[in-house]
């Protein structure tokens, strides 16, 4: 198993975020997903596995950079962990477990399920994924309570078809319809998740309203093509 961080600007937390996973024992890799700040500079000078993208790739592309990684080094599970210290490192274990259990394709590490995270993002934010939540149940059948969750756990087979494919711009909702379009087993877990202690989100305002619009029209898109090939 490899942790894979995306990170972009996290000079902050960074440093944390790899240390409480050192402390586990795990095997991690940091994607510098094109920083400006000094998130390069501390990767590089406490000797931290890291790959430096050479310009912004986004969340996607950073995340698949990582599951690229994990793939051509041979690794069974990847597990996608931000580098901003929002994710609890104790609950790897546990996101992982369904995999091991060869339960699932993918586990997602949810903040609505269960009672294990105290924080669980804004009244607004919260009605979106809602809102995302049906729709993916709309065209899948499946419901999956915290869509956007980044915190998530993933197998050979998922690795394979997320190396070749993988969306770019706000992948964990899509990426997710991906999946469930080509068979896969997703599962939610129970996990505690912690407001950013540095830095905000880059989807606010008007551009969540945009993520919002973008996000279901291509869950429906996907949902779609799933039913044109069953059909066929």
């Amino acid at each position: 198993m490899v942790v894979v961080v995306p990170a972009f600007n996290e000079g902050e937390s960074i440093q944390t975020v790899v240390e409480s996973l050192d402390r586990e024992g795990f095997d991690y890799v940091v994607v510098n997903d094109g920083s400006i700040d000094d998130t390069a500079a501390i990767l590089d000078s406490h000797h931290i596995p890291h790959i430096d993208l050479i310009e912004n790739l986004g969340i996607g592309g950073a995340v698949q950079t990582g599951y690229k990684y994990a793939y051509l080094h041979g690794y069974d599970i990847a597990v996608q962990f931000d580098g901003d210290g929002q994710h609890d490192v104790a609950c790897i274990n546990d996101t992982i477990a369904p995999l091991l259990c060869e339960e699932a394709d993918i586990v997602v590490g949810s903040r609505f399920v269960g009672d294990r995270s105290s924080f669980r993002s804004s009244m607004i934010r919260r009605i979106g994924i809602n809102i995302l939540s049906k729709i993916l149940r709309l065209v899948s059948g499946k419901e999956i309570k915290d869509v956007t969750s980044g915190f998530r756990a993933i197998d050979r087979r998922a690795l394979a078809l997320f190396s070749d494919s993988y969306p770019s711009d706000y992948p964990e909702p899509e990426s997710l319809a991906l999946a469930l379009s080509s068979g896969m087993t997703v599962r939610e877990v129970p996990v505690a998740m912690h407001e950013r202690s540095h830095g905000s989100s880059s989807i606010s305002g008007f551009s969540s309203m945009w993520y919002m619009v973008k996000v279901a029209l291509s869950i429906l898109i996907v949902g779609l093509f799933r039913r044109e090939g069953k059909s066929k």
